[in-house]
């Protein structure tokens, strides 16, 4: 198991030194997803945080009317976690499901708090990938409020410039929060208009 792109993520925020990597990496486990394993469930505690290294998560929740609404994706280089119920170990609310074949290393809660101890940079880049999610879920949340279809479909293709051509439509049109058909409707208008 290559431990490269975490090692690189990590180095974006903190330098570990080769003794800090490797404990780092020694409380990782990995997990391979077959396209629709379902990583976490509505309803389960949130024991860990997931980095992906190969394949693409979701992140989504089903309302009473059993409509899905998809609040991120976790391409590789990205971590993902139903972040209530990490912090509160409290049943969350968010279904991480593979979209495709996937491959995640997963980062328990205990061993993230056992990190914070041994390796106190840890809170730092932790606390860096935190802020970073906070400001993301606020822009994402003025988005909704305040642009067209268009223009949220643009902020997703810039957002996640990988996914634009292999993801469903229909993951896309939840996570811009329009149906599937208008969706549709809309990429058509916006290829006669070019």
């Amino acid at each position: 198991m290559s431990f490269e792109l975490i090692l690189q993520n990590i180095s974006k925020h903190i330098n570990l030194t080769p003794v800090e990597s490797a404990h780092f990496t020694s409380l990782l486990y990995t997990r391979h997803l077959r396209r629709k394993d379902i990583l976490l469930e509505d309803g389960d505690i949130c024991k860990n945080s997931a980095f992906t290294i190969k394949g693409c998560l979701k992140g989504y929740t089903v309302d009473h009317n059993g409509d899905t609404h998809v609040l991120n994706f976790a391409p590789p280089g990205w971590w993902i976690a139903d972040m209530y119920s990490l912090l509160s170990q409290k049943p969350g609310t968010l279904n991480i499901e593979a979209n495709e074949e996937t491959e995640v290393l997963l980062l328990s809660k205990t061993h993230q708090e056992q990190l914070y101890h041994d390796i106190p940079k840890f809170e730092r880049f932790f606390r860096i990938i935190t802020e970073n999610s906070l400001v993301a879920y606020q822009q994402r949340l003025m988005d909704n409020l305040s642009l067209t279809a268009e223009d949220r479909f643009n902020n997703f293709c810039k957002r996640y410039p990988e996914l634009v051509n292999g993801m469903s439509k229909k993951d896309i049109a939840s996570y811009i929060g329009v149906t599937p058909e208008f969706f549709s409707r809309m990429q058509a208008r916006m290829v006669r208009g070019k």
